[in-house]
């Protein structure tokens, strides 16, 4: 399923900016082009999407409502720039709803429209963007006191990502508590987060719900068997947030805070729970458009707007510190090795270094 990526961004705004640089004259014969004709299609293609796929319809209408009524003041009329346009039906669409998933493109190049789920043939065209990024596995490391630390920035589909979670849930098996940072994580793919979680059950276990606009069909998410070792479902577990974490990450950590099973530390996250994709609406503008909602069994809702709320609240630049600081505490009194039971006194001993 197509979701938020922070790689995928970023790939799609390098393009647009080398193409503003390196084509100034074919950009402006776009915009041109744009004034006469794809203005006026743009504002009526973008509320029949909102109207026909927009997770809520109720909502859809409102926001198609208020863009028509700006159209009609002449606002639009007056923006000639292709992604300043995008820009200002983003903010519209925002004012009616803040819905982080939701917002318009401008594609110099000509805009596309990415598949409800991607195919195989698509994921294995991506296959060496993941392996460059490490499937977005910044950092895993064992830390004095026997906990493990992993820094997660998205989340692939287990079809690329698989190897590379085994290998870095292998490399921590055997600490006694573990530190997942998903700060800088804006998500990613469902299917990547509930193998991810897999690891964190002894028995098969429901995560979250999908529940799709269009025909109220449910995808349920549920732990599978993962090869190799896996952590258990007993020993501490420890996620960081921020108010930049979103989407696949806030899912994770959202299932895993009310299954009892990680305890949460940092900030709110963003606060999207809206599975979305891009369309395409005119032959330069896309729509990336929410479409269906996540739904979790036990609370019976989810994050959208209001985001994971963490266990123990602190500034995100906090949060590593507090976190380990708060297991090394626990694990203290068991700690055997002389020497590493030296060294959890020492550190525990010592103010905490700032912004770690």
């Amino acid at each position: 399923m197509v979701l938020i990526d922070r790689f995928a961004r970023f790939c799609a705004l390098v393009a647009m900016l080398c193409c503003a640089l390196s084509l100034p004259a074919a950009r402006a014969t776009a915009l041109d082009a744009l004034d006469a004709t794809e203005r006026s299609q743009l504002i009526p293609a973008i509320c029949t999407l909102l109207q026909a796929e927009y997770v809520f319809p109720d909502v859809a209408a409102k926001m198609a409502k208020s863009l028509q009524a700006h159209a009609q003041r002449g606002e639009y009329a007056a923006i000639s720039d292709g992604p300043a346009l995008a820009k200002r039906v983003t903010e519209d669409l925002r004012a009616i709803n803040r819905d982080g998933h939701l917002w318009a493109e401008y594609h110099p190049e000509g805009a596309r429209t990415e598949p409800e789920f991607e195919s195989i043939a698509d994921m294995d065209a991506t296959r060496e963007e993941g392996k460059h990024w490490n499937f977005s596995f910044r950092k895993v490391e064992r830390m004095v006191g026997n906990v493990g630390y992993i820094e997660l920035r998205g989340f692939w589909d287990p079809y690329l990502a698989s190897g590379a979670m085994n290998a870095a849930m292998a490399f921590v098996a055997n600490t006694n508590a573990l530190i997942i940072d998903l700060r800088l994580n804006q998500g990613g793919e469902p299917n990547g987060v509930a193998y991810l979680a897999s690891f964190f059950f002894d028995a098969r276990t429901q995560l979250d719900d999908i529940v799709m606009r269009r025909d109220n069909r449910i995808l349920q998410y549920w732990t599978a068997h993962v090869p190799g070792p896996t952590f258990g479902g007993q020993k501490p577990v420890y996620i960081l947030t921020s108010k930049t974490t979103f989407s696949g990450a806030e899912g994770f950590a959202y299932a895993l805070k009310h299954l009892k099973r990680a305890t949460i530390v940092g900030e709110t996250t963003g606060g999207g729970a809206h599975p979305t994709r891009q369309v395409k609406v005119t032959e330069h503008f896309s729509v990336w458009v929410p479409f269906a909602r996540s739904h979790n069994h036990i609370t019976g809702t989810n994050w959208e707007g209001t985001g994971v709320a963490p266990d123990i609240s602190v500034p995100a630049a906090d949060a590593l510190n507090t976190a380990y600081r708060t297991v090394l505490r626990k694990l203290a009194g068991s700690i055997q090795d002389p020497e590493e039971k030296r060294d959890v006194e020492k550190l525990l001993a010592t103010p905490a270094a700032p912004g770690r």
